[in-house]
Formats: structure tokens, sequence, C-alpha cells
């Protein structure tokens, strides 16, 4: 039997990757076909719930198809992540990816993925700071005080968190470890029972999300020493920022989108446009300002250095504080 000819066989191969990249412009093209879903690791009506809510219906409305919102609560987001790192990268099953995420994968040491390697990053929705307050007892009126009133008094300052290995808990690590203060931290089950004692008096400080904490600060039941992102929050716009005073410490939630690991490049530019074009309509933006974020606009690519730089920079303060998860 005669062999095919060397160039026949190349111009075989040309032609067989040729369709298989023809046949995947066209699925993308045609995405979304049928409803798409957004996996949350976290339950209703927290934060990031209500974040992606407000981007999916966006979405919902855009593409003509709906993006539903499924919640799968547990492990610090872990179950959510896991469950989307094995469906199928076919842009039918996305992540609400959260801060949870690039502290998850320093906090626990056994995860039957690696998320920076698994997930691959569509688009950033949001930043959220948090605020540095205190008691208005306390007697420190500014960080400067608030470090020299630790110094003074080490091991007697409680600094309260939303639970141990928390966005508020690591912003309070980063904080003693860039201020060699000694304060101690007392972990709570989320944000509103630490914030019920830092109230009542029995902790003194905490670095809690500003949407959580807005209206007591207004209402002058607790005082603002400063926000954590590396600008001021139009939101408490005559408060400076921690790194004005301790320089190079700045710390945001981050809210996002994600998709399976191989998810065909050509769908991840096409939501990834759609989300930034939500993230410029001005009734999205002051719903997110409302939620105590700034919305940012990234790129695939962009968004993808963030999370890495954000899971370097929460493992080193992790190992340095021994922190493990609960």
């Amino acid at each position: 039997m005669k062999l095919p000819h060397r160039r026949h066989l190349l111009h075989l191969v040309a032609g067989a990757a040729a369709l298989t990249a023809v046949s995947r412009i066209a699925k993308a093209q045609a995405y979304p076909s049928r409803p798409v879903r957004i996996v949350v690791g976290f339950a209703a009506g927290q934060a990031i719930d209500i974040i992606v809510r407000l981007i999916s219906q966006w979405l919902s409305e855009q593409f003509g198809q709906q993006f539903i919102i499924e919640n799968r609560p547990g492990a610090g987001g872990n179950i959510a992540t896991e469950f989307v790192v094995r469906a199928p990268p076919d842009g039918y099953t996305l992540l609400a990816v959260g801060a949870n995420n690039m502290i998850n994968a320093t906090l626990y040491e056994n995860l039957n993925f690696q998320f920076i390697r698994d997930i691959a990053p569509i688009a950033s929705i949001m930043r959220v700071p948090q605020v540095m307050e205190v008691n208005p007892s306390f007697p420190a009126k500014t960080v400067p005080d608030f470090i020299a009133y630790a110094k003074a008094n080490p091991g007697k300052i409680n600094m309260a968190s939303a639970g141990n290995g928390s966005p508020t808990h690591l912003a309070g690590e980063l904080f003693k470890m860039m201020t060699g203060v000694n304060i101690i931290h007392v972990p709570y089950r989320g944000s509103p029972p630490a914030l019920t004692d830092l109230l009542a008096g029995q902790v003194q400080v905490m670095f809690d999300n500003v949407a959580s904490s807005i209206e007591h600060i207004k209402a002058g039941r607790l005082r603002p020493l400063a926000v954590t992102a590396s600008t001021r929050w139009e939101g408490l716009p005559d408060i400076p920022t921690v790194g004005d005073f301790v320089p190079g410490f700045e710390t945001n939630a981050w809210a996002g989108i994600g998709a399976p690991k191989d998810t065909p490049p050509e769908i991840i530019d096409k939501l990834n446009k759609a989300i930034n074009a939500a993230l410029a309509d001005p009734k999205i933006k002051a719903r997110l300002a409302d939620l105590g974020g700034s919305v940012v606009a990234l790129s695939p690519a962009e968004y993808g250095k963030r999370i890495a730089d954000e899971t370097e920079k929460w493992a080193k303060v992790i190992r340095t504080a021994n922190i493990k998860a609960e």
C-alpha cells in the first residue's frame, strides 16, 4: 500500500487544526446557548453573593440566557471552588472568586486543587477595603496614637475578627507584622458578633469591611482610625489610609469571576468584556459603592496577576503568624 506523501499529511494536520479553531470560535460566538450557573461558596445574603447576583442579572439581560446563582457554602468556600474545578471547562459553570480563595491557598494544607493552577481568571468586579476602627472609649484617635499606646501596653489590646483566617483577621496580622505591636487576636463566628463586642467595649479594635461598619461609624458608635486601601475611600473621605502612617500597608477584599482551567479563551474574553461593560454602567457602579467597594475592571491577565500577588502576600502573613485553619 502506498503511504501518503509527507506534504499531504502536513496539509491534513493543518486542515484539522483549522477546523478545530473554527469550531471553537463558532462555539464561543454562540455562547451562551443555555443557562449558566455561577457558584458562590457562601450563603445567600453575604457580600460576595449580593455582588455576584448584581452582575448575573446584567449578564442575563445582555446575553438573553439566565446566569443562575448556586450557593454551595462550606469550608471557607473550598467546597464551591472544588466543584467548579471539577466542572467541564465549557463556560457554563463559573465561580464567584473572593479573598477567601487567595487566603485558603495557604491556610488549608491538603486541598484537592490548586486555585491559581485550576481556576482561570475571567474578570474582577470590585475591591472592598477594611476600616481600622476602635470603640470610642479607646484613647487612641489616630493610627500613630494607636501604635504608641499598643507599644506602651503590650498584650493589653484585644483585636476582634470575623474568624480565624478571615480577611479581617489577616488585615490585623499584617498590621502587627508591619508595626511590631503586640495585640491579642479574638476570633468570632462572623462580623456581627465581633461588632457587638466592639460596640460594647469588650474588645478594642477591629479591621472590618467598611460595608458592615459604616452605619455604626456614621452614628458615632465606632471611631474610624484609617481605611486599609491604598487610597482614601469615597464613603469616608476625611479618614486617612493606614498606609499614610505605615508605608506599604494595603488590604482589600476582592470579588470577581473565574472558570475551570482550559475554558476556551474566546469565552473568557466574551465574559470579560460583558462584565467590564457592566462595571461602566452608572447604576451598577452606584450599587457597588453602596456595598462599600470600588469597581475594578481588569483584563483576565491583569486579574490573574492580582490574584497571584494577593495569594503571595497572604501566604507570607499566614506563615509568619503561624495561622491554622479552624
